[in-house]
């Protein structure tokens, strides 16, 4: 069972999910995760994480904010990982109970791997090349991280839906 409130869950996930598909989608085309989405995910969890969950939840959480994007400021300063995925990725972190961090963690490497396998798969089709064609992930050789960060933020989400306290 998920520590995530359910009830909490199925909001975020309503409402973070169009953000976190459109993160996925301006990183497969322009390799690129725009401010503007990190800055709209937290506001989601700003005021519908403010709504559903316990105030001192809620409140503890922003700490994850603050440990991911100094974690992430680092990997990226190292070339480990990319300056929107770091933002990104720290924006996420509040929406995980941290009771749950060890099974995101899991799942997360699971989307990792799919993502992966499937990005490389894809454009190797020249028929998915064709209908999107100038997308800059076919083109370059690093992988486009929100198409595995997005996703994992609803797979959580999700499961916290059906099997959360």
């Amino acid at each position: 069972m998920l520590t995530q409130s359910a009830h909490a869950a199925l909001w975020l996930l309503v409402f973070s999910t169009p953000i976190a598909l459109y993160v996925a989608w301006s990183d497969l085309r322009a390799m690129r995760i725009p401010n503007i989405a990190v800055l709209a995910l937290l506001a989601v969890y700003a005021v519908v994480g403010l709504i559903t969950l316990p105030a001192s939840v809620w409140a503890w959480s922003w700490l994850h904010f603050v440990v991911v994007l100094v974690v992430g400021f680092v990997l990226s300063l190292t070339g480990g990982f990319g300056a929107g995925d770091a933002k990104f990725a720290a924006a996420m972190a509040p929406f995980v109970a941290l009771g749950d961090l060890r099974l995101f963690l899991v799942l997360l490497s699971a989307v990792v791997l799919a993502a992966f396998v499937a990005h490389r798969v894809l454009r190797a089709i020249p028929a998915i090349r064709r209908a999107s064609p100038n997308w800059a992930s076919w083109e370059r050789k690093e992988f486009p991280f929100g198409l595995a960060l997005g996703p994992a933020l609803i797979f959580y989400l999700g499961l916290a839906c059906l099997h959360g306290s």
